[in-house]
């Protein structure tokens, strides 16, 4: 277990980021969950055109509402992207699944007590072989507080696992509707705001 924040304040160099979000109507009354690539090519359109005409060196996609067993199926899908979208090949994509069911409850060692916000568990309760942890990113006010579960799927950009946790606690803090933390990062609860 780790505590994010000592380096918080650490100078980095300026980027640009973007949200990305939008909506097809599916006639079908089934839920199909597929990666469009017109949605991605209007979004990536979108973003070169109002950043100064820069194309982005990473994308960085959060998926929510994806078993465990729908990993690899994901994974394909994301794969074919960068061919399809960027003719120079250099675009690097990473992949993070967040489940936010069945999610265990920690505490702190010896103590009833929630383990502090920002408090990573990253060994012991995790897979052996896959990149995954679980991430404490908000205070509980009352009982206990949820700790997020993230798959790494992908990872072609090479974040060392603390700089890839600690961004991710970053942006959980980004969610507009709320002026605290919140318990998953805001691009996902942005993507529900689009969705709904």
């Amino acid at each position: 277990m780790t505590q994010i924040g000592e380096n918080c304040h650490k100078k980095l160099p300026p980027t640009l980021y973007a949200y990305a979000g939008a909506n097809t109507f599916n006639s079908s009354c089934f839920k199909y969950d597929k990666v469009d690539n017109g949605i991605m090519k209007e979004a990536l359109l979108d973003f070169y055109t109002s950043s100064g005409k820069r194309k982005p060196d990473q994308i960085i996609i959060f998926r929510d509402g994806v078993s465990e067993s729908q990993f690899n199926q994901v994974l394909i899908k994301l794969l074919r992207l960068p061919s399809s979208l960027t003719r120079s090949g250099t675009l690097k994509i990473v992949v993070i699944v967040v489940r936010k069911t069945i999610i265990p409850s920690f505490f702190q060692q010896g103590s009833p007590d929630n383990v502090l916000h920002g408090t990573v568990i990253d060994n012991k309760v995790c897979h052996p072989k896959n990149n995954d942890f679980y991430l404490g990113t908000h205070a509980g006010m009352i009982g206990i507080t949820r700790q997020t579960h993230y798959h790494v799927l992908l990872d072609q950009a090479g974040f060392s696992a603390d700089d890839l946790q600690e961004f991710i606690h970053s942006i959980s803090y980004m969610y507009q509707r709320s002026t605290t933390t919140i318990f998953v990062v805001a691009p996902i609860c942005y993507a529900h705001l689009a969705a709904s």
